[in-house]
């Protein structure tokens, strides 16, 4: 059919092995942490609870990677993007579900699509976006 379309998504090896490359940062930098992948529909894909990472980090972790795969930007940059603007910065943390608009969410880009998104929540919000960094830098060029 000519007018079919597809979207592609992060494979399941792939997610596990941002899991791997992130635990390990995560384990370097002696940040206990959530680490979340998802698809492009936001879908849990792949996800760890490192020993010692707080329950509050599970949603947060959710949360960023569907953030950022629902708008293909990292989440730190929704801060910038609303800060300057009254009604965006009043209404979207409110009232969109599940938006994080700090560090540690990242779209995963796969010659440069997006194939999913990952989150990273156990520490400071830079700690965060580390620990995602070393992940996505593990997949880099696939």
């Amino acid at each position: 059919m000519s007018n079919t379309v597809s979207t592609q998504n992060i494979s399941t090896a792939a997610a596990h092995r941002l899991i791997a490359a992130g635990e390990a940062r995560a384990v370097e930098i002696g940040v206990p942490s959530v680490i979340a992948i998802c698809d492009t529909a936001g879908v849990l894909k792949a996800y760890t609870r490192m020993d010692g990472a707080a329950l509050m980090c599970v949603q947060v972790a959710q949360d960023k990677a569907y953030t950022a795969a629902g708008f293909s930007m990292p989440s730190h940059e929704w801060h910038d993007f609303i800060k300057d603007d009254a009604p965006l910065s009043a209404g979207a943390p409110a009232g969109v579900d599940r938006l994080i608009v700090f560090g540690g969410g990242y779209p995963i880009l796969i010659d440069n699509t997006v194939v999913g998104g990952i989150g990273v929540s156990g520490g400071h919000w830079s700690q965060d976006m580390d620990v995602a960094e070393a992940a996505l830098a593990a997949i880099k060029g696939e």
